[in-house]
């Protein structure tokens, strides 16, 4: 179940793409739709073929239809307790992997003060 709103943290042109632009960081706010509790974030892709005589696409997005595609979870280490209308904000940092470029590290920076629960701290995650 979503709790808290989307935002689109990258933008990437496969046709123009450059290895340097595969690592980035981006901040972010989140605002909380209603009073629940967080375990983790989520990460989806869409994707738009807009070279094509028809355009198509497709977004792994929870809301959306299902695909074999699926979403990255991100846990936090505990949950947060959230108000409707409480922000969220952060950094989201990704970088290929140094020992295997088909890995990528993210390091999510969490900052959170509702009035139930308070989080601040910067969490590391590796994809294989």
């Amino acid at each position: 179940q979503i709790v808290i709103n989307h935002t689109i943290i990258k933008e990437l042109d496969l046709y123009t793409v450059k290895i340097e632009d595969l690592t980035f960081e981006v901040d972010f706010a989140l605002r909380c739709r209603r009073d629940d509790y967080i375990h983790a974030f989520v990460s989806y892709f869409s994707v738009d073929f807009s070279k094509s005589h028809k355009k198509i696409g497709f977004t792994t997005s929870p809301e959306a239809p299902y695909t074999h595609w699926k979403q990255t979870v991100f846990y936090i280490r505990d949950y947060l307790t959230v108000n409707a209308g409480e922000e969220i904000k952060g950094t989201f940092h990704v970088k290929p992997n140094t020992r295997n470029r088909r890995d990528m590290d993210f390091n999510i920076h969490v900052k959170f003060e509702g009035q139930y629960s308070k989080l601040d701290e910067c969490i590391s995650y590796h994809m294989r």
